[in-house]
């Protein structure tokens, strides 16, 4: 398996662009996979730098239903005429962010033909499959940072129903591949307790150290090896690193061979 990331927050090379989002190139099981697009149509121009051909993707997958995973998804819809896209079936409904902007997905989008709706999970071939873990229980409470969508009567609380995980089996390892883990990356990894971890935390707006410490303790207990980006934020990552034997940081143009 082979991971590339086409965007992140950050970059060691001057060819390259960055934005706040994420999107990773994925080759497993025979299968051209792409892992969210960004805000913008730069996870796309970053592509061409690194040598990956869009056109080619068999499939893509939108983690959630926020504009910095799922903002390109029109360029990646004009680049490749017939890859499925899959989106957790409430990912259109709108959402904001805590200071009450738009950060939801174009919902131009939800009624293309090309567009997959996906419930709690879904076999898309051999050894793939798209969890959104709705119905698993729970062992603690996530943290909604002031996120809110449409709901009756109003705005409410984000429930990350629209967040899904793609997970893979190849070569007997497991991994899963999480966009921001607004679920929690401990309950993640509890749920699954898979061999190798892709993704955001969304640490970047915990200040609490202590808690902090403690997360990284829970993480650093599984199996797992992480390999962190996009949302889990600078500080956040280094204080971690220090704490972790197998916590790693996957920026743009960076790639990983699992």
């Amino acid at each position: 398996m082979k991971i590339i990331s086409l965007l992140e927050n950050t970059t060691n090379r001057q060819d390259l662009s960055v934005e706040h989002g994420l999107s990773l190139y994925i080759e497993a099981n025979g299968q051209k996979i792409l892992f969210d697009m960004g805000q913008t149509d730069m996870f796309a121009k970053n592509a061409s730098k690194l040598g990956v051909d869009l056109s080619k993707v068999d499939f893509a997958v939108v983690s959630h239903g926020h504009n910095d995973h799922g903002g390109g998804l029109g360029e990646f819809l004009c680049i490749n005429k017939s890859a499925p896209v899959y989106i957790q079936s409430s990912a259109f409904n709108p959402r904001y962010n805590a200071q009450g902007g738009f950060i939801g997905l174009d919902d131009r989008f939800a009624h293309c033909d090309r567009i997959i709706m996906v419930e709690d999970e879904l076999s898309l071939c051999g050894g793939i499959k798209l969890y959104s873990c709705n119905s698993f229980e729970r062992s603690e409470p996530f943290a909604d940072f002031g996120f809110t969508q449409d709901g009756e009567g109003g705005r409410v609380v984000d429930d990350f129903s629209h967040e899904q995980h793609l997970v893979i089996n190849e070569g007997g390892k497991l991994v899963v591949i999480s966009g921001c883990s607004h679920k929690g990356i401990v309950q993640i990894s509890r749920w699954f307790n898979p061999d190798v971890v892709v993704g955001g935390f969304h640490f970047a707006k915990i200040t609490d150290f202590e808690w902090l410490a403690k997360a990284a303790a829970e993480l650093d207990a599984f199996k797992a090896v992480y390999y962190t980006c996009h949302c889990t934020g600078n500080a956040q990552y280094e204080f971690m690193k220090e704490r972790m034997k197998k916590l790693n940081y996957l920026a743009c143009g960076q790639s990983v061979e699992i």
